[in-house]
């Protein structure tokens, strides 16, 4: 074994950690856009604007912990496999940051639905990058980005939640 493949050997229970609750909170989140496809009948495309962001960032925690656990690993194709999720992740939340600033209800909601999930992907280029010349702290910079990731979906999943019940049902 070269030592890549040690080091993610030495990481492969906290990517099934993180991936299981990453999918988990994903389909949690089909529960909520059931409920909220009741309960906003004319207000989908809205609650739209908020779910399919932290899919995203779930799916990218998900997709780096799954890239992470292919076998035969170099460092080159680990860190290519990190700079791939991230790098779309930066594209992705940094066209929701600067071009899709109407969609959302307030400016401040850009910050935990765009702002930080840039950041984060960026954590992961980052980590990806430094994995070619230090592989540990390469895969603790990007332990650092899932873990954010996650934590953005987390506490963005809870905000849709309480917006999603705390509204009427619109049946009589």
């Amino acid at each position: 074994m070269n030592e890549i493949e040690l080091l993610l050997e030495r990481w492969a229970n906290f990517y099934l950690i993180t991936s299981a609750a990453a999918a988990t909170l994903i389909g949690l989140l089909f529960v909520v856009i059931t409920l909220a496809a009741e309960r906003r009948v004319g207000d989908v495309a809205k609650i739209r604007v908020y779910l399919t962001p932290t899919v995203i960032y779930l799916a990218s925690v998900l997709e780096v912990a799954a890239l992470l656990t292919f076998p035969n690993h170099t460092r080159l194709t680990a860190a290519l496999c990190i700079c791939l999720v991230g790098v779309a992740g930066l594209i992705y939340s940094g066209f929701r940051l600067v071009g899709d600033k109407k969609s959302y209800d307030e400016w401040y909601d850009l910050i935990p639905h765009a702002g930080f999930p840039f950041a984060a992907h960026g954590l992961l280029v980052f980590g990806g990058v430094l994995l070619l010349h230090d592989a540990q702290r390469g895969l603790t910079f990007v332990a650092v980005g899932m873990l954010s990731l996650l934590m953005i979906g987390i506490r963005n999943s809870w905000s849709i939640a309480i917006g999603v019940v705390s509204i009427r049902s619109g049946r009589h």
